[in-house]
């Protein structure tokens, strides 16, 4: 397995960044136990309305 070192580094590092992530964009809020975001009433609409205009049906 020595000869496998390079993937190892390579997969210790993550892929993703959620710093940046569109859905962290408005919170509203916190839920103080589960910490999950709550967004505004304008990031659901806007949401709702780029899922409309890009559906596949």
């Amino acid at each position: 397995m020595t000869e496998n070192k390079s993937k190892e580094k390579f997969m210790a590092n993550p892929v993703e960044r959620h710093d940046t992530a569109a859905w962290r964009a408005d919170i509203k809020e916190l839920k103080s136990e589960s910490k999950v975001a709550v967004p505004t009433e304008d990031s659901v609409s806007e949401a709702k309305d780029w899922v409309d205009t890009n559906s596949l049906s």
